[in-house]
């Protein structure tokens, strides 16, 4: 989903996990509900776990600094964030370096497009050529 710069990331979770489809390893159509989502810090809401856990869905989100603190002055059961969910979480830095090889696109990172269209078409762009630089490397 292509939204503008200024929305928040946690309003717009919900909505991107109800477009998403999960391809099957064998036939079958795709399926729509991930086993699991790994998130980073900008998305530990309360409306997001209670949507999570509705639709039984785990979820590895680190929880925010701020968030600590007001939960050890409450009685409540903590987020757990053991060794299990940290190993999980390893795995997130792909997807932050491949946004951070996007926002080396100035006009990606600055969102200069007029059009959500025009947006998303710089993207596939340049996220094909980053996909074909990296390719031929690879091989040679």
């Amino acid at each position: 989903m292509v939204t503008g710069g200024n929305v928040n990331d946690t309003t717009m979770m919900t909505a991107v996990l109800k477009d998403i489809c999960v391809p099957r390893a064998g036939k079958g159509r795709p399926r729509t509900r991930p086993d699991r989502v790994l998130a980073d810090k900008g998305y530990p809401s309360k409306a997001n776990r209670a949507w999570l856990r509705d639709r039984g869905i785990a979820a590895t989100i680190p929880e925010r600094d701020d968030q600590i603190a007001h939960r050890r002055k409450k009685p409540g059961r903590p987020i757990d964030f053991g060794d299990q969910q940290k190993t999980r979480y390893r795995g997130r830095n792909v997807v932050e370096r491949c946004f951070n090889r996007l926002k080396q696109w100035r006009g990606i990172a600055l969102r200069s497009d007029k059009t959500a269209r025009s947006y998303r078409a710089a993207i596939t762009l340049a996220a094909t050529l980053i996909w074909i630089k990296t390719d031929l490397i690879g091989t040679a």
